[in-house]
């Protein structure tokens, strides 16, 4: 019986051995569980925007399993997603604790992602005319807006659009390229193209050179559209953006093609005023004289050559085109001039009227939008020739004048005042301020002339006549020959006057003129 019992211990000794030394191995060989260290954290919580997605005793590689899982998102999608990727790690000592395989917590940190996407941005496209931009939400719908822009002038549709790498940036950047079906079907055909560069080019070239030679008649002509292409620089580049970003299609079209408001120059050119050039460029009088701070009033004095401020209707994209056209039309014949040099300028003499003629035409007309900017005529038939008018003009620069004082307060201008016309202009100034000769010539009067009081007259090279009136002192006497801004006299209150003022005449023909109007 003894023996039975001691033989049962070994048994339980032996038994017990074993499992621990089981539990021991298993402890270090299974992958869910950590080494016993001594001292430090020995294993991980992991959380994901506040969101628990697993434990670790390795923190090391949970930035890549982060980085997977947000691959992974935007694999999903060709979108560009935004998402909040806020990664916290609380650590704790324990001698034992399970932990969470990298599937696992790839797959947890991949539903946090998705459950924390902020922001969606879908590929997209944004259209650069000159400072204007407008997105799209694909290349084609781009297309369709440029294809609406020239459709407007292109109603038979022979012209298409297509998005190309533009070759003059080093980015990639698209511009529009704007070709025929023609052209379209030889590009496609590259066996024909390949031979038409070589031999048959050239051959079809020669034969276009007699072709060309010989005279066409107006049935020969094709008419209608020949050319079109975008008038102002067209940028497409890809980006991503919200829905919120982009721009409807049509609304798109609408702000691209139809005409807006935009600043030009206008040059004033010989025989304008301010009343034909309101009529010439559709705009109220008072707009120019607003937009222009150099104008004050519809009186205000314009030269040719100044540049005055307008605003035109203009689209965002201008279409510029050339058309054939065929039409008759009574037509004037080119001003000729007969040159004079003993004549200033500012004379002339009409020495043959014109008379309209009358012609058939087939011509090259450019256009920009509705602008015509050229014709090129190719053919013509004159039924009845024009007859040119002839005129005479002179070659020499007239005298200019100048204002006769410095300062002065302007008092009075070219008007009735006091029930009588005031047939000068008036300047206050002291007595004894220096009055000079506003043009060169001679001096034909200077002395005392009644209600002038002192005063000087001067002839002037181109028949005109000065007159300065109301002086105290003159400094020159009949006969002499005086240069523009030579002192002639001084100042003064003589004669009929109502204070110290200089009176300055310009006559042309015998007759007083507004001085204002030939004054620089």
């Amino acid at each position: 019986m003894k023996k039975i019992t001691k033989f049962h211990r070994q048994i339980a000794i032996s038994y017990l051995k074993t499992a621990f030394l089981v539990m021991i191995v298993s402890f270090f060989l299974l992958p869910n569980y950590i080494k016993v260290t001594k001292d430090g954290n020995t294993i991980y919580t992991v959380f994901l925007n506040g969101r628990q997605v697993g434990t670790v005793s390795d923190v090391s590689k949970l930035e890549d399993y982060l980085v997977q899982s947000r691959r992974e998102l935007e694999e999903e999608s060709d979108d560009m997603v935004f998402v909040d990727t806020n990664l916290q790690i609380t650590g704790e000592e324990k001698y034992f604790g399970l932990t969470d395989s990298k599937a696992k917590i790839k797959e947890q940190m991949l539903s946090v992602l998705k459950e924390s996407i902020r922001a969606t941005k879908k590929r997209a496209y944004t259209l650069k005319i000159n400072e204007f931009t407008v997105n799209l939400a694909s290349s084609e719908e781009v297309r369709e807006l440029l294809q609406a822009a020239i459709h407007q002038y292109d109603t038979n549709d022979k012209y298409q659009v297509e998005l190309v790498l533009d070759p003059t940036r080093e980015l990639s950047v698209l511009t529009a390229s704007i070709k025929t079906t023609e052209e379209k079907l030889e590009e496609e055909t590259f066996t024909a193209m390949e031979y038409e560069a070589g031999v048959g080019q050239a051959f079809s070239e020669m034969m276009a050179d007699i072709q060309t030679e010989e005279e066409k008649e107006f049935s020969d002509y094709e008419l209608g559209l020949m050319d079109i292409s975008y008038g102002d620089d067209v940028e497409i580049v890809e980006t991503y953006l919200t829905d919120q970003e982009l721009t409807p299609l049509n609304e798109a079209i609408d702000m691209v093609t139809k005409n807006q408001e935009t600043q030009a120059v206008y040059e004033v050119v010989s025989g304008d005023t301010l009343s034909e050039i309101a009529l010439k460029t559709n705009l109220p009088m008072d707009a120019i004289i607003e937009m222009n701070e150099n104008l004050e009033d519809e009186n205000s004095t314009i030269r040719v050559g100044d540049e005055l401020v307008i605003t035109v209707p203009e689209p965002e994209l201008s279409v510029e085109r050339k058309e054939e056209v065929y039409y008759e039309e009574d037509y004037e014949a080119d001003i000729e001039y007969v040159y004079n040099d003993e004549w200033y300028t500012t004379e002339s003499q009409v020495l043959q009227q014109p008379s309209a003629g009358h012609r058939k035409v087939v011509s090259i007309v450019s256009y920009r939008n509705e602008d015509v900017t050229d014709t090129e005529i190719l053919k013509e038939e004159v039924s009845i020739a024009a007859v040119p008018k002839i005129v005479e003009i002179g070659t020499k620069v007239p005298p200019t004048y100048i204002k006769p004082i410095s300062g002065g307060r302007f008092t009075s201008g070219f008007k009735i005042r006091w029930g009588r016309w005031h047939k000068g202009v008036d300047w206050a100034t002291p007595v004894g301020t220096a009055v000079m000769a506003s043009s060169g010539g001679t001096v034909a009067k200077a002395g005392w002339g009644s209600g002038y009081g002192y005063v000087v007259y001067i002839n002037h090279a181109d028949g005109r006549q000065t007159r300065y009136g109301h002086l105290s002192k003159v400094l020159v006497k009949p006969g002499d020959y005086v240069k523009q801004g030579q002192k002639i006299a001084l100042s003064g209150n003589t004669g009929r006057s109502t204070g110290p003022h200089v009176h300055f005449e310009i006559l042309i023909g015998g007759t007083q003129v507004d001085p204002l109007k030939y004054m620089n």
